[in-house]
């Protein structure tokens, strides 16, 4: 995925402008555009999407409308001229309500949308991190690795380790994968997820976190990032780099979570 080389976030490219706020042929087309979404949404969905002050929290049932209340949201923030699609941060869970949410926003403003920055929490954090890696001690230049790479580079840690698998009857590394992942999307230690978790290794525990620690070492020494760390990593750039938290608590002027309820902790807190 290429990523624009410049730091600031907010030089990103904003093609389309705030609306004009006088009369003339691009108001009257806005106009008419704005008054073809609204159009469309019952008298909830039209209150969530005209409330622009303050947060908005919409509760409602699978196939009830909240995603298109989503991107009618994001097009009613561009029509009034609230913000600019570079100012506003959407993000989804899977890479087809991603596609199919930026689809759907490209329909009612009726061009692509290039500025705006949408996607899963993954493509974010990703983009995100190919700006801003090199405070973590990576280069941007990393490599995201895919479960079966994860499980190689445990594999080559629990050796490294000398630890005899079969003797000790030793967990397997798609099983460690899920340990480390659960401990790090938790916010939990290695040993707290073990003992909460798989207590049937427990005896393990302190074999299991050497692991964890050389499989952390390693990714950073190759540079390589898992899928756990392009929400972990990007989060601790925010919490670790003041300047950089506030360029882009700066830049977003809203920030838009599809189906919030299934957020992690890592999720929620790199979206407030």
């Amino acid at each position: 995925m290429a990523e624009p080389k410049r730091d600031d976030p907010r030089n990103d490219p904003a093609p389309l402008s705030p609306p004009p706020a006088t009369g003339g042929i691009a108001a009257r087309a806005l106009g008419a555009r704005s008054a073809a979404y609204l159009a469309d949404l019952n008298p909830e969905q039209r209150e969530a999407v005209e409330t622009l002050d303050g947060p908005v929290l919409v509760l409602a049932g699978a196939g009830t409308g909240k995603t298109r209340v989503l991107t009618a949201r994001i097009a009613h923030i561009m029509c009034t001229g609230r913000a600019r699609g570079s100012e506003i941060l959407a993000v989804t869970f899977t890479n087809k309500a991603a596609r199919e949410m930026m689809r759907r926003v490209a329909d009612l403003l009726g061009s692509e949308l290039q500025s705006l920055w949408g996607g899963t929490f993954h493509s974010i954090g990703a983009r995100i991190l190919r700006r801003h890696a090199e405070v973590l001690g990576y280069r941007r230049d990393f490599t995201i690795m895919d479960r079966e790479d994860t499980n190689d580079l445990i594999k080559t840690c629990t050796a490294e380790a000398e630890i005899d698998i079969k003797a000790t009857r030793f967990p397997k590394a798609d099983v460690l994968a899920d340990v480390f992942s659960k401990a790090l999307n938790t916010r939990r230690s290695v040993a707290e997820t073990v003992a909460q978790e798989y207590d049937y290794f427990s005896q393990l525990a302190p074999q299991i976190e050497d692991v964890a620690k050389r499989f952390t070492a390693r990714k950073r020494a190759a540079n390589v990032m898992d899928f756990d760390d392009l929400l972990v990593l990007w989060l601790r750039v925010f919490q670790e780099n003041a300047d950089l938290r506030e360029s882009y608590q700066r830049k977003f002027q809203f920030v838009l979570v599809d189906e919030y309820q299934d957020t992690t902790q890592f999720r929620e807190r790199s979206s407030i």
